[in-house]
């Protein structure tokens, strides 16, 4: 069946967002950007905050972005429906004394970060972003657009490499930005040039390697979309549209949105789900209504979280890899997800709960759940369920390619999604 013209609408805003989001920073930016461009306060954490019934905020920590709409009769109890997701993506981080090279190619020094496809990254045009710390103490972000390519080894010289290629992460994945002696050049002068400032005033960065490809639509009926950093900017971009809408009904809860960094690594970090980003945030929230901490841990029992990242679709050349019975498809709808040993944090009562999100949205739901030979990742939902004891969903779309530099989604899906948010939002 062909998509809907609105769903090909979000799909390109997706590819928008995407764009706008080469690194987790970038992405956290992005998010307030947009999120203030539709009426929400901006809130700096060391300043004090005017947390009001009727408010709209939003703030960011390094990588993360949290947002909220208060209900203008919310109270010390009101309780809060919390969207979950995560702003970084596998790839390539940029290493320290980065400028390198031999036989006349300049190359950067990068280490793997998390657990990407490292074959997928292979004859691609990259880029490096990510934000630099100044030394009059500024941050800003930096953006080189297209600049390096890891190029392939040529099968001439690799004949048994359609035999399996395995790649050595120190040695094969250093990837080239240009050609001369790197005793002369400085990849950081890049990064600089893009940001309008000095290489000479750089004391610190935090750059990933990203895909400079945009984000597209294609197939039988305009079926899919593929982009560099579906998981986990496809979950940020639904929360954030769903957000921006959200208008709460009287009596009805909190909506936050809550996009983490580090997820990738285990989100133990201070922007990461197990961190403290967001007890933090809901403490100041409540502590703005007049709430004492024995009625925010009552706020809290009524109050649910939605961790939304990507899962796998079933995989028509590797159908074995799946679940003989239940398996997911592209194109029909967002994915409950559903783990014996609490790799997501789904039980019954929030599946009773995600069905009836979906419904109020109109949206038909699939369940994903692992073949038992095959170990079964995690995310966000099982660590915010841990630290605050918010009862948690775990979904998300299904995708093919995951980890991929350029992953493979549903364009129907991607906006069932966001359909699905805007329902939970509303309670």
């Amino acid at each position: 069946m062909p998509v809907t013209p609105v769903a090909l609408a979000h799909a390109e805003d997706l590819a928008d967002f995407v764009a706008a989001s080469p690194s987790s920073y970038h992405a956290a930016a992005e998010v307030a950007r947009r999120l203030e461009d539709a009426g929400f306060t901006p809130l700096r954490e060391e300043e004090a905050w005017p947390v009001q019934a009727g408010g709209r905020y939003v703030v960011v920590r390094d990588g993360a972005t949290i947002a909220w709409v208060v209900p203008a009769d919310a109270t010390a109890t009101t309780p809060v429906q919390i969207f979950g997701a995560h702003t970084d993506s596998p790839g390539f981080k940029l290493k320290p004394q980065p400028t390198t090279g031999s036989r006349g190619w300049l190359q950067a020094a990068v280490e793997v970060y998390g657990g990407p496809l490292l074959n997928s990254w292979l004859d691609r045009e990259l880029r490096l972003a990510g934000r630099l710390a100044l030394a009059d103490g500024r941050v800003v972000l930096a953006d080189t657009g297209p600049l390096l390519r890891l190029p392939q080894l040529a099968i001439h010289l690799d004949r048994g490499v359609n035999n399996g290629l395995a790649l050595d992460k120190q040695t094969e994945t250093q990837p080239v930005w240009g050609l001369g002696d790197p005793s002369e050049a400085d990849i950081l002068a890049e990064l600089a040039a893009s940001a309008d400032v000095s290489a000479a005033d750089i004391r610190g960065y935090d750059v990933v390697v990203a895909d400079t490809a945009r984000g597209a639509v294609f197939g039988k009926d305009s079926a899919f979309f593929a982009s560099g950093r579906l998981d986990d900017l496809a979950s940020v971009h639904a929360g954030v549209v769903a957000l921006a809408a959200h208008e709460p009904a009287a009596g009805g809860p909190i909506a936050v949105l809550a996009a983490f960094d580090h997820e990738e690594l285990g989100s133990a970090s201070r922007s990461g789900a197990a961190g403290p980003f967001l007890e933090d945030v809901l403490e100041r929230l409540y502590a703005g209504l007049g709430a004492d901490d024995s009625e925010r841990r009552q706020a809290y029992a009524s109050s649910w979280c939605l961790s939304s990242d990507v899962g796998h679709s079933v995989h028509p050349n590797y159908a074995a890899k799946h679940d003989p019975v239940v398996q997911p498809v592209l194109g029909s709808g967002p994915i409950l997800k559903i783990n014996a040993n609490q790799r997501y944090a789904t039980d019954a009562v929030g599946a009773a709960s995600w069905s009836a999100w979906c419904e109020r949205a109109g949206v038909a739901g699939q369940e994903f759940v692992s073949n038992n030979g095959v170990p079964c990742g995690s995310t966000i939902g099982p660590i915010t369920a841990t630290r605050l004891g918010i009862r948690t969903v775990d979904v998300g779309i299904p995708i093919l390619s995951m980890h991929s530099a350029r992953e493979l989604a549903g364009v129907s899906d991607l906006h069932d999604l966001t359909r699905t948010a805007q329902s939970f939002f509303a309670g």
